[in-house]
């Protein structure tokens, strides 16, 4: 649990409506998966408008929204923040509230063409076959250590 005043920092805020030092339980980008005390953060994918589903998360218990388009109506019971990109804000917010975990990771990128899934996969396979914790993402499935992961997309989300 974090303060929003701490997620916020660095998200180039725009606006502010309501308190900043309300205690956040969770982030999330998907209004199914808000529980009560989350940060809503609505992103514009390229299916769906997040900011269609700011009321449906408020329902489920969201105490803070992040949004490029403030609602008409604000409820004065929530925090409201605008930012001039939710997917980037979305971003510098989870490695606040988790407590910037890359900083302490060594991370290795595969560029290219072809063969990018298979280079990874080698990688992986190599460091943890020597002693070394090691996580890989790739198209075809996302590794952390032993634990799989479903890939879902090209690129996890923040």
């Amino acid at each position: 649990m974090k303060l929003l005043r701490d997620i916020l920092y660095k998200a180039n805020l725009q606006e502010v409506h309501g308190s900043t030092n309300t205690a956040i339980t969770s982030i999330t980008f998907d209004s199914r998966k808000v529980g009560k005390d989350s940060l809503f953060v609505a992103v514009k994918g390229a299916n769906s408008d997040g900011h269609a589903f700011i009321d449906k998360a408020i329902e489920l218990g969201a105490i803070a929204i992040v949004c490029e388009i403030l609602p008409e109506l604000l409820n004065p019971k929530i925090s409201y923040v605008r930012v001039a990109d939710s997917a980037e804000a979305l971003g510098c917010m989870a490695a606040n509230y988790y407590d910037h975990p890359s900083e302490s990771l060594r991370l290795i990128g595969v560029t290219g063409t072809n063969g990018k899934t298979t280079t990874v996969t080698l990688l992986f396979q190599l460091f943890r076959a020597i002693g070394i914790k090691a996580g890989m993402f790739t198209t075809v499935r996302n590794m952390v250590n032993n634990d799989e992961i479903p890939a879902t997309h090209t690129t996890p989300d923040a």
